[in-house]
């Protein structure tokens, strides 16, 4: 049986950061997001994958559909703060 995942950030308090950086990923990525609610774009991001999700519920969505959607956002996010690293990685002065 699979493990429910906790929806919390792993630093209490940064929620509000992870959604700026969310918005701010997504909005150079071509989605409209709102700064308000970054986790609308999930149904912009849905819609383009001709993916049916739809605010409440939805019993039909495939563990699989709804990956892809997490995997588009969250990947997009990693991706950054990869590049974010290592742009400041090469930024230091060697030793």
């Amino acid at each position: 049986m699979a493990r429910r995942r906790s929806r919390r950030a792993a630093f209490p308090g940064s929620e509000r950061s992870l959604d700026r950086f969310k918005a701010e990923v997504m909005r150079e990525a071509g989605y409209k997001v709102s700064p308000e609610q970054p986790n609308q774009v999930k149904y912009e991001v849905a819609q383009s994958l001709g993916i049916p999700l739809v605010p409440g519920s939805n019993g039909q969505l495939r563990t699989e559909d709804a990956g892809r959607i997490g995997g588009q956002i969250g990947g997009r996010m990693v991706r950054e703060l990869v590049r974010m690293a290592q742009q400041q990685l090469q930024s230091r002065e060697p030793r």
